[in-house]
C-alpha cells in the first residue's frame, strides 16, 4: 500500500455560517475539524524536507478558509468540501474528515454532534 502513513490534525477550530436555520447563517458558530491524510511519508523521511510531504500548518489554514467560505446547509456537505480540497494535494491518497458542530440547534442536552466521511482518489488521479 503506497499510502499507509497518516498525518492527523485534531481540533482545528474555525468560524462558519453553516446550517439549515436562518439564525445559524446570520450569527454563525465555531466548528471543530479533525482530518487524517493518508499518504506515503517515505520521501519526506528520506529527505527530511517539508516539500516532500504535506505541510500540516498550511492544511490547517486551508481548513479555516473552507469553513469560513460559502455557507452550506449540512455539515455533511462541509465535510465533503474539505475532503475534496485536501485530496487535491499530490501526495494525499485518502482522507478522513470529521466536522464537529458543538453549537448545533438541538433541544436536549448534548456534548457534540459530528459527521465523519472518508474519500479516496480514484485510479488515474494524482
Amino acid at each position: 500500500m503506497d499510502f499507509a502513513d497518516e498525518i492527523t490534525l485534531t481540533g482545528v477550530r474555525a468560524f462558519g455560517r453553516h446550517g439549515v436555520y436562518d439564525e445559524e447563517r446570520r450569527e454563525g458558530q465555531y466548528f471543530v475539524i479533525d482530518v487524517t491524510l493518508f499518504l506515503s511519508t517515505a520521501a519526506a523521511a528520506a529527505s527530511d524536507d517539508v516539500v516532500d510531504t504535506v505541510h500540516y500548518g498550511e492544511v490547517a489554514e486551508r481548513i479555516v478558509e473552507l469553513v469560513g467560505g460559502q455557507p452550506l446547509n449540512l455539515i455533511e456537505a462541509l465535510a465533503a468540501r474539505i475532503a475534496d480540497d485536501l485530496l487535491s494535494h499530490a501526495p494525499v491518497r485518502m482522507v478522513a474528515v470529521t466536522v464537529h458542530k458543538p453549537g448545533a440547534p438541538i433541544t436536549v442536552p448534548f456534548e457534540d454532534v459530528s459527521v465523519t466521511i472518508r474519500r479516496a482518489k480514484t485510479e488515474g488521479t494524482t
